[in-house]
């Protein structure tokens, strides 16, 4: 007898295998790269443009449309055609007089030299007059008082800064960018009742 040998075959499924056909972007689907990349300038300049800015060259700043205030004249003009200006420093007070001359300086009387004898204070009291090329061609007269050499010195710069703003009114920006038209407020501090001075005590004794 022979074996029959039967072979069993798969059966066929109804499922066909799908075909996978490539996605394609369109246009309109960006990338999330694209989506996430920074606007070009082209379109910034569109938008804002639809929107009604201007970028850059736009109207000025509102800075710019500030008045501008006049300085304040603190000295004056005499009779005589000289400028006059009063300074102030701790106690001391400095009339000044500034006329065309030669740059002769007189302090009390006596010459400049003689008077302050500081190379510091002669610097100082220069200082408005080199700012302001006026040395050598302005002779100044100086009445000091009350005080000491120190303050004598600050009262006397700011007293010729004033005259000298006074006589040309166009000396101000220099004068002030050297900080010599500001007032130095600073005093010396009062004694405190109990302390030997303002901030000093008496020797400390425990027993």
């Amino acid at each position: 007898m022979t074996e029959e040998t039967t072979e069993v075959q798969p059966e066929a499924s109804d499922e066909t295998p799908k075909e996978t056909t490539p996605e394609v972007t369109t246009s309109e689907e960006a990338t999330p790269e694209e989506a996430n990349a920074e606007p070009t300038a082209e379109v910034v300049e569109d938008d804002a443009a639809a929107a009604g800015l201007t970028l850059g060259s736009g109207a000025p700043a509102e800075e710019d449309n500030q008045p501008q205030v006049d300085p304040v004249i603190r000295g004056k003009i005499d009779r005589f055609g000289a400028a006059l200006g009063t300074g102030r420093r701790k106690t001391s007070v400095a009339r000044v007089r500034v006329k065309s001359g030669s740059g002769v300086i007189t302090v009390n009387g006596r010459p400049m030299e003689e008077y302050f004898t500081v190379i510091r204070d002669r610097k100082m009291i220069l200082a408005p007059l080199l700012v302001t090329g006026e040395e050598g061609k302005v002779d100044v007269w100086i009445r000091a008082s009350g005080g000491g050499i120190t303050g004598q010195t600050g009262a006397a710069v700011l007293g010729i800064a004033r005259a000298l703003q006074a006589k040309d009114a166009s000396n101000h920006h220099a004068l002030a960018e050297g900080g010599f038209l500001t007032r130095d407020d600073r005093m010396v501090e009062r004694k405190k009742y109990g302390l030997k001075k303002a901030r000093k005590s008496f020797q400390f004794s425990k027993r």
